[in-house]
C-alpha cells in the first residue's frame, strides 16, 4: 500500500478540497495535511493573500498522460526560461533530460503523495486569466510574487512545515517557487522512492523512452528525483 501511494498507484490516502482554478475539478491532498493546509491559508489571509491550490495529486497514469504527450511531440516542452522548444531533433536521452526539466517522471513525481501541491494567489489574478506556472509570474514584477514573498519569510522564520523542495537550481527539476511540499510527511515517502520502486512500476506501464530511462535511471534519480 506505501509503495502505491509512492508511485501514485492509489488514491486512497487523498481527501478533496473544496476548491480550484476551475471549481468543477477537484483537488486532492493527504488527509494529514489538511489542518497544515487550512493554517497556512489562515495566516496567508492574514498577510493580506488568498492562497490556493492549481495543482495537487497526481495519479500515475495523469503523469504518464503529460509525459508521454511530451515525448511524442503533442504536448509541449519547455526550456529554461519556461517557453516552449522543438525537441523533435533531439535524441532520446537528450529529450528525457529536456522533458525533466519542468515535468516529473511517472512513478517518480511529488505529487503522487498528496503531500505536494502548486499554489497561486487567487486574490491577484484578474478576471479570466489563466495560471501559467512559469516562472514570470512568482518573480520580478509577476502577479504571484508578493505572496511568494511573505511565504519564503514565513517559511524561514519556522512558522510552518511546508517548504519549497525546488527552491534552488541544482542541474536537475528547474526552480519552482510555486511548488510546496509538506516536509514531516513527504520526507517519509521520499525515503521510500528508490530506484528499484520505481524501475518496476515503469516497466508495468506502457511509458515512452522506456529503455533509455531504465538505463539511465541511476542518473535522473541522483539529478532530477532526490531533492534536500
Amino acid at each position: 500500500m506505501t509503495v502505491d501511494i509512492v508511485t501514485g498507484s492509489t488514491s486512497d490516502h487523498l481527501v478533496a478540497l473544496e476548491q480550484a482554478v476551475d471549481h468543477r475539478v477537484e483537488q486532492y491532498i493527504h488527509r494529514q495535511i489538511v489542518e497544515p493546509l487550512l493554517d497556512l491559508q489562515q495566516a496567508a489571509t492574514e498577510a493580506g493573500f488568498d492562497l490556493k491550490i492549481c495543482s495537487a495529486f497526481r495519479s500515475f497514469e495523469r503523469q504518464l498522460i503529460i509525459w508521454n504527450g511530451k515525448a511524442s511531440g503533442s504536448r509541449a516542452v519547455m526550456d529554461e526560461l519556461g517557453q516552449p522548444m522543438d525537441i523533435a531533433s533531439l535524441g532520446a536521452w537528450q529529450k528525457i533530460q529536456a522533458i525533466m526539466r519542468w515535468s516529473a517522471l511517472p512513478g517518480a513525481s511529488r505529487h503522487h503523495w498528496g503531500t505536494d501541491f502548486d499554489i497561486y494567489d487567487a486574490k491577484a489574478m484578474p478576471e479570466g486569466y489563466q495560471i501559467k506556472l512559469t516562472p514570470d509570474e512568482v518573480q520580478g514584477k509577476g502577479l504571484f510574487t508578493p505572496m511568494h514573498d511573505w511565504l519564503d519569510q514565513y517559511i524561514q522564520a519556522g512558522h510552518t512545515a511546508f517548504y519549497r523542495p525546488y527552491e534552488f537550481d541544482t542541474g536537475g527539476i528547474a526552480p519552482e517557487r510555486w511548488h510546496l511540499s509538506y516536509r514531516p510527511l513527504a520526507d517519509q515517502y521520499a525515503a521510500l522512492q528508490t530506484v528499484d520502486v520505481i524501475a518496476q512500476r515503469l516497466q508495468q506501464s506502457k511509458i515512452l523512452l522506456l529503455d533509455t530511462v531504465i538505463e539511465n535511471l541511476d542518473e535522473i534519480y541522483n539529478r532530477y528525483i532526490l531533492v534536500n
